[in-house]
């Protein structure tokens, strides 16, 4: 599913103008990307799931094609962690209240 396909099935579902949706989503993706990248701050979905902001170390790697080692340095990364509720959703189990 890309960008316009969210686009179009929130238009279907909620009668509101394209225009209108584009705008929501656009605005939502650069409040979730400033976020981390400026602030480095969490963001909680309830029901959804949480975008993290995750520390990876630094390591050392080779790079083959010249036979030598090089040092990655340790740098943070986006990822996402599904809401219990919605994991239960895709294994199709029953949801729990309390999710």
């Amino acid at each position: 599913m890309t960008k316009a396909d969210i686009i179009n099935e929130i238009v279907d579902k909620t009668g509101i103008a394209r225009k209108d949706a584009t705008i929501a989503i656009e605005a939502f993706m650069e409040v979730v990307k400033s976020n981390m990248v400026n602030k480095r701050e969490n963001i909680y979905l309830r029901g959804f799931g949480s975008f993290n902001v995750k520390q990876r170390a630094a390591k050392t790697a080779r790079n083959i094609s010249k036979n030598t080692t090089i040092t990655i340095p340790a740098h943070d990364i986006p990822a996402f962690k599904p809401a219990k509720s919605f994991l239960q959703m895709m294994k199709g189990e029953e949801v729990t209240a309390e999710d």
